[in-house]
């Protein structure tokens, strides 16, 4: 992809190459073939094939979604778990139905305290829900942040929260990020959750670190977060 990036070579061979994949087992390889795809998405999400590419994704992604399914097999290792939820989060936030309509019914499930999902599921999971969620979906997942014991799962749900999509949620996100339910060290991640999230998100980040640019700088004192800030 770099070289497609840089013109050298087209980006629909690039893609064919991809679909060459879909049998492989490896975690590498589809954690590779996922960012590259993140990258294009992005690119492509001021254009009018973006709803192509995340066609293509759920093309690509779900026969070894399909295989893996949603829980552990005998005998598997870390690495099943990692490529687990490396595809249903791929699958969930391309809006596969199967996946989406299996996230939501876990969710539920896990916020009701029946079935607490295990913690390789949680951001596919979380991740899915909020990418096509609405006002209630976001208040849960603060709701469940402001429950968590561990600063762990805390974690997990802000880098995730911006994954929603529509205007008014994304600023409520933003707000959240500078609020005292944020350690100062994890609003970036916040932020730039927000920034990675979608084209809206972008451009809201953007403008709130502008509108707010003077209290950042004062908190990170020109350290490595506030590059970490200007990076993403």
């Amino acid at each position: 992809l770099p070289q497609a990036r840089a013109g050298i070579i087209s980006t629909v061979e690039v893609l064919k190459v991809m679909e060459a994949f879909v049998n492989e087992p490896n975690y590498t390889v589809w954690s590779d073939l996922s960012c590259n795809l993140g990258i294009l998405g992005t690119l492509l999400s001021h254009t009018d094939f973006y709803e192509d590419i995340q066609v293509f994704v759920r093309d690509v992604f779900s026969p070894i979604g399909e295989r893996l399914g949603w829980d552990p097999k005998p005998g598997e290792g870390h690495l099943d778990a990692l490529l687990r939820g490396l595809v249903l989060g791929k699958l969930g936030k391309a809006g596969h139905r199967a996946t989406l309509e299996e996230a939501r019914r876990r969710f539920k499930e896990h916020v009701e305290g029946k079935h607490i999902l295990s913690a390789d599921l949680r951001s596919p999971v979380y991740v899915t829900v909020l990418k096509h969620g609405d006002s209630s979906t976001l208040d849960t997942m603060l709701k469940l942040h402001k429950q968590a014991d561990m600063q762990e799962e805390k974690n997990r749900i802000e880098r995730v929260l911006g994954a929603i999509s529509q205007p008014e949620l994304i600023q409520k996100v933003l707000t959240f990020a500078l609020s005292e339910e944020v350690r100062p060290q994890d609003t970036v991640s916040v932020i730039g959750g927000v920034a990675g999230g979608s084209k809206q998100g972008r451009k809201a980040a953007w403008k709130f670190v502008r509108d707010n640019w003077e209290e950042l700088y004062n908190r990170y004192q020109g350290g490595f977060l506030i590059s970490r800030l200007i990076k993403v």
